[in-house]
């Protein structure tokens, strides 16, 4: 059977040069390019490597141009402030522009590093486009990680300039920003040029020596005008956990992003100009960055900015009321949120009790979409539900059904297929291409296609090794899964020591850090096991000092605190253990895959090299002790 899709993916593999030429034309360029993927520093490569564009003007300005100014870019929905703003294309560029305005009163040129720490506010699309007018690089810090994090991000990217605002609103409380961001620059080793806070009504704040407010440079700056760059410069770094306790910088380019986002928001999500999206994302995850800022804005459609709790403990009514209200075409969010919410709703009344009839697909990624919650939402919105797999450091969906292209036949358990682009392989720890239907690592064949991390920020080498170096020719996402028969992929989950809460990915290395550090503990270990809810929660086991006089209890609460103080809410560190000893191998190393395997229901073969087999017969219980 050759279905549409089979045509397009084909001809992406093919010819990619001109498949991405082709899909070029839809961005506008001040230099078009001539040249596809250019692999002259293999296997670093580059797309549209003599291209140039400014992809501000290509999110706002052009729509303006082509008759759509009026249209609503933006709608941001905060019902933790009871507010709804709609920004028109002419509204949101003329704030965009005044605000690169004041990044350039504050010596901010092209190439120059911004740190923007805000909440779920307009002023954060602002931040981020004014940055890519100018041709800085932005990097956006979730607002729930803590100072140390920040402080690693700071130190990282060396930025000019720090965007930040007084505090962030969740439901049931006020989050204090400037202290964090106060503490993170003491504890940082980079001297910032000034910082720039959006004062909140809610807990107006001090500003010091080279603080400025946003409102009072906003009014005094003069609009700026669109900078040209070099298809590969970089639009923005994106910070994702490693499997140590240093943070990647994840890099994305301007050129290939804008081509690929534009690509994907019509053929992968089924979305044109007037249409309006909701991302129901943070804009500190890359969720955010791309299908709420950047593939709308590109697009000519309407993002939904919702500031409050969609994902995690969110409100089935809430749902249902924004897509009602807003006239939601397509609704992309985590399976965590609808888990959530089909626990407070089971029969679906709060969400279904609004008018839905805009509503044509759900989308859902970042962790896997199980059979049970793909039936529940089927059935209750009677919508396609789509999986979606991809990653930080692609940027852009590896696999899902193209509702854009073709509704493929969909199946329950995170199944989709390859997209145009990703020559998606399996294999076995040589590195050779195993069996359809059998488990393996999956890959993803060199050259990737545009819109994905070309490097890591300054750090080529770690790039290499963590991503290319394992299996020659092949990027390695660091998944294990299978392909099916049908061509179908079938994501496991991950094979490294990173793990994903709720679709925001964290390192138990980072965590293991701050566990170690407490002086009771001896040594530990934090591995994901599963929860009904957030797909994957931490746990760490630990093994107190010998002779120690502390309460178990006591270090367990300051465990617990430590991880949030120092990693943030978002790591979720609440189920702490208290064992003998940690099960390793005779050479000491700790068998943290073997715990894995027993957390997740799924006790692999023990090695034959276990120092002492009794202790794994210990903690094999508490490991089963699977959480909801």
């Amino acid at each position: 059977m050759n279905t549409v899709y089979d045509e397009v993916f084909r001809a992406s593999m093919t010819d990619p040069d001109g498949f991405w030429l082709a899909a070029a034309d839809a961005i506008d360029w001040d230099v078009m390019p001539s040249i596809g993927v250019d692999a002259s520093d293999e296997p670093f490569y580059r797309w549209f490597s003599d291209g140039r564009l400014n992809t501000c003007y290509n999110a706002l300005d052009r729509h303006i141009e082509a008759g759509r100014g009026e249209q609503a870019a933006l709608i941001y929905d905060s019902p933790v402030t009871d507010t709804v703003q709609r920004y028109s294309y002419r509204e949101l560029r003329d704030r965009v522009a005044r605000f690169a305005g004041v990044l350039t009163d504050q010596g901010v040129v092209a190439g120059d590093r911004v740190v923007v720490y805000l909440p779920m506010v307009p002023e954060a699309v602002v931040a981020m486009l004014a940055c890519a007018r100018i041709g800085a690089v932005h990097s956006v810090v979730f607002g729930g990680f803590a100072a140390a994090e920040l402080a690693a991000r700071i130190d990282d990217a060396r930025p000019k300039v720090i965007v930040s605002a007084s505090c962030g609103i969740e439901p049931n409380r006020v989050v204090a920003y400037k202290p964090l961001l106060d503490q993170a620059l003491a504890l940082s080793e980079h001297t910032v040029g000034s910082v720039i806070i959006l004062q909140r009504p809610q807990l107006p704040v001090q500003l010091g020596d080279h603080e400025l407010d946003w409102a009072e440079a906003e009014r005094a700056a003069q609009p700026a005008a669109p900078v040209p760059v070099a298809a590969t410069d970089p639009l923005y770094i994106l910070y994702t956990s490693g499997t140590t306790g240093k943070p990647k910088g994840v890099v994305r380019d301007n050129g290939g992003h804008a081509v690929a986002l534009r690509w994907s928001m019509a053929n992968v999500f089924g979305i044109e100009p007037g249409d309006v999206f909701w991302a129901a994302s943070d804009v500190g995850w890359v969720v955010g960055h791309s299908y709420i800022v950047y593939a709308p804005l590109l697009t000519g459609a309407t993002t939904v900015l919702y500031e409050g709790k969609p994902v995690g403990t969110p409100d089935a009514g809430a749902f249902g009321r924004v897509i009602a209200e807003h006239r939601v075409a397509a609704l992309f969010t985590a399976p965590t949120a609808m888990r959530a919410i089909r626990k407070e709703d089971p029969a679906g009344g709060l969400l279904t009790g609004h008018d839905l009839t805009s509503l044509q697909a759900l989308y859902l990624a970042g962790e896997r979409l199980d059979p049970d919650t793909y039936e529940w939402c089927t059935r209750t919105l009677a919508v396609p539900v789509i999986d979606n797999w991809w990653q930080t450091e692609t940027g852009w969906p590896i696999a899902a059904n193209p509702r854009g292209l073709e509704l493929l036949p969909i199946k329950p358990g995170s199944p989709t297929v390859p997209m145009p682009g990703y020559k998606v392989e399996v294999v076995d720890g040589s590195g050779t291409p195993v069996d359809r239907g059998t488990e393996g690592n999956i890959v993803i064949k060199l050259p990737l296609p545009p819109g994905t991390l070309p490097t890591l920020w300054q750090d080529d080498r770690r790039y290499y090794e963590g991503y290319l170096a394992a299996f020659g020719g092949y990027y390695t996402t660091g998944d294990g899964g299978f392909i099916d028969s049908d061509g179908y992929l079938h994501i496991l989950g991950r094979t490294d020591d990173v793990i994903n809460v709720a679709g925001h990915r964290l390192s138990t290395g980072a965590m293991e850090a701050v566990v170690g550090a407490h002086p009771a503990v001896a040594e530990c270990a934090v591995i994901g096991v599963h929860d009904s809810l957030k797909g994957q929660v931490p746990r760490a086991l630990v093994v107190l000092q010998a002779g120690a006089t502390t309460d178990p209890d006591q270090v367990i609460a300051d465990i617990v605190a430590a991880v949030r103080a120092e990693i943030g809410p978002v790591a979720a560190l609440k189920s702490v253990v208290v064992v003998p000893a940690l099960p390793k191998t005779r050479s000491g190393k700790i068998l943290r895959r073997t715990m894995r395997g027993i957390a997740d229901g799924r006790p692999e073969a023990v090695p034959s090299t276990i120092e002492d087999p009794a202790v794994l017969e210990t903690i094999t219980p508490l490991l089963a002790q699977r959480q909801g």
